[in-house]
């Protein structure tokens, strides 16, 4: 898209999901469907990112265009930057706060099998990757979900929604692992 509009569209993203609409970067099979459900059932923006791997009961997730108002209401704080792979254009670095609860959806890349957690924020880092960056710590069994997660975008939420996205999954016929269920 750089060579058709002259930039990235990372700030139009952000800046369409903040004021209520819903637009993805990438728009591929395997965030769509997700970000939409989340967005319906929260009524909050979510947040389209890059997953890395779990490690020590965190997973660290990332990406250039990241809503500000993720509670649907208030700005967090955010610094305008450049693309990072590309150092160009214009950016969010939004600045989450700790230990704000979060939903996150990773779907696998046929978008069949969902799995979910819920966390808190417990850093939003400044690390050589996407802009807005959190650090979240998984609120379950965070070693079923590395030996078993496959896709690589997650969609992340404000807020607590596992049940609400288990119940529209079984209604579809699509496979959910919810790795904070008690046991």
């Amino acid at each position: 898209m750089i060579r058709t509009i002259d930039t990235t569209p990372c700030l139009v993203l952000s800046l369409l999901n903040d004021a209520g609409f819903t637009a993805f970067c990438h728009t591929d099979y395997t965030h769509t469907p997700p970000g939409v459900l989340l967005r319906w059932i929260s009524s909050k923006p979510s947040f389209v990112c890059n997953s890395h791997f779990p490690h020590h009961g965190m997973i660290t997730l990332a990406h250039c265009s990241a809503p500000r108002k993720m509670n649907g209401r208030d700005v967090e704080p955010t610094k305008i930057m450049t693309h990072f792979e590309s150092d160009y254009g214009a950016a969010t670095k939004v600045e989450y706060p700790k230990g704000q609860p979060v939903t996150c959806v990773i779907p696998n890349l046929n978008c069949t099998q969902w799995y979910g957690f819920k966390g808190q924020v417990t850093a939003s880092p400044a690390m050589d990757m996407c802009r807005s960056q959190m650090d979240v710590a998984i609120e379950g069994d965070w070693k079923r979900l590395l030996r078993e997660m496959e896709g690589f975008h997650a969609i992340v939420t404000y807020g607590d929604y596992l049940r609400e996205v288990g119940y529209a999954l079984r209604k579809v016929g699509l496979a959910w692992s919810n790795y904070s269920e008690e046991v």
